[in-house]
């Protein structure tokens, strides 16, 4: 839209199925999302209106709820679901506090998608070959794309607590600081868009898949979550002495209760399963521990205060919206019903049934298909909409053939 139409208030409309639309670019049938396939009215948050400092020409971003034009959020936004989650703590005088780690990698530019990515050729002109995890020398190749981030990162007004090299090669790790759920989902979307525009300036490539490299950990999006009470900031998940609360546990009892059905918003793609199938710190149970890394659900190390819980399921492709919502959801159906969770694990240990999710995207469409509670928690219509657009995704998927079967299986008898 124009600046002038925007600041004159002229209302921007777009199609209910837009929505619903899938990553090849489809649509499931129209019954999804109204027969008549009407429209919603975007309504740009006012304080979600970012002036996009990495463009030459002037321009920006709004960031906009999808209300029914009958004025009323819309039930397939992702935006909206999280909203109406955070309502109902406020509703019991509570508020959630998130905060998200985001892992992503950075590569030469793939022009042809049949070819494996490769870490960009560095200063030495060599290209990275694993070695630097955790180093402090180990972007100095990459230090004019980084510089551009940091600065868009303060013209958009994105804090920013740590920044590292992660265990991949070329994969790199922020972490937002903790605040309100909507506010760390809109954050997370603009430094995904930031990444992905700043690094084609430089002639680079982010990605966020799940898994963009075998042999090498994937691309996670942990949630960190706790609990304050409305007016004091009190943390509920620590009692006056310090002590884990009931709360604290209902919460993880929720989580624990809804992880499984839920996994699909949480691993949305095939490559989500890449990831979580070959676990390297990438849990795909939901146990829960204090402080292990291989537990679905963990307890990090902190002082009462700061008690929370991580819920390490969700991948860097996740939606985060959906994501925070259907995390903050499970754990407050848990507070809700007084769900007791689980005895905590630690060391190695062997995943109990119960405690196991689904390892393919068809499997976690079919929980999710079967489970009363997410259409309880996000409605049917959200559901079954999101459903139908995933099994389009999965479908297209299914219809290639992929090198590792010409491979391995045209010799067969």
């Amino acid at each position: 839209m124009t600046a002038e139409g925007f600041l004159e208030g002229r209302r921007l409309q777009m199609a209910r199925g837009v929505l619903l639309q899938c990553i090849m670019g489809g649509y499931p049938p129209a019954r999804f999302y109204g027969s008549d396939d009407g429209d919603l009215a975007l309504v740009p948050d006012p304080a979600q209106i970012h002036r996009l400092p990495w463009s030459s020409q002037p321009r920006a971003l709004a960031i906009c709820d999808a209300h029914e034009l009958t004025g009323e959020s819309s039930p397939l936004s992702t935006r909206g679901q999280l909203k109406a989650v955070i309502a109902r703590y406020a509703a019991l005088g509570l508020a959630p506090v998130v905060a998200t780690e985001l892992e992503f990698f950075v590569f030469a530019p793939n022009p042809d998608p049949t070819q494996p990515f490769q870490p960009p050729l560095g200063l030495d002109g060599r290209r990275e070959d694993g070695h630097s995890a955790f180093s402090i020398s180990s972007n100095n190749g990459l230090r004019p794309f980084f510089n551009e981030v940091y600065e868009c990162m303060a013209a958009l007004g994105l804090p920013r607590d740590t920044f590292m090299h992660e265990m991949g090669v070329s994969q790199f790790e922020i972490n937002l600081l903790h605040g309100d759920p909507l506010l760390l989902a809109d954050q997370t979307l603009l430094f995904k868009h930031l990444l992905k525009e700043v690094a084609l300036k430089h002639g680079l490539t982010v990605v966020c898949m799940a898994k963009p490299l075998a042999h090498t950990p994937g691309s996670s999006m942990h949630i960190h979550q706790s609990i304050v009470e409305i007016g004091t900031g009190r943390n509920v998940f620590s009692d006056k002495a310090g002590e884990p609360t009931a709360t604290f546990r209902h919460f993880i009892g929720g989580q624990q209760a809804g992880l499984a059905d839920f996994t699909a918003l949480f691993a949305p793609n095939v490559n989500s399963y890449q990831r979580l199938c070959h676990p390297f710190a990438s849990p795909n149970n939901a146990c829960w521990s204090h402080d292990n890394r291989a537990a679905g659900l963990r307890i990090p190390a902190s002082s009462p205060v700061a008690r929370r819980v991580e819920n390490r399921l969700p991948g860097a492709d996740a939606n985060p919206y959906l994501a925070i919502a259907a995390s903050l959801a499970a754990g407050l159906y848990g507070i809700e019903n007084k769900l007791e969770p689980s005895e905590p694990i630690q060391g190695e240990f062997v995943v109990p049934d119960n405690l196991s999710l689904p390892c393919t995207l068809h499997a976690a469409l079919e929980r999710l298909k079967r489970s009363q509670l997410a259409k309880e928690l996000f409605g049917k219509e959200f559901i079954e909409g999101y459903i139908a657009s995933k099994t389009m995704e999965l479908t297209s998927f299914f219809d290639e053939i992929t090198p590792w079967e010409r491979r391995v299986l045209a010799a067969q008898a």
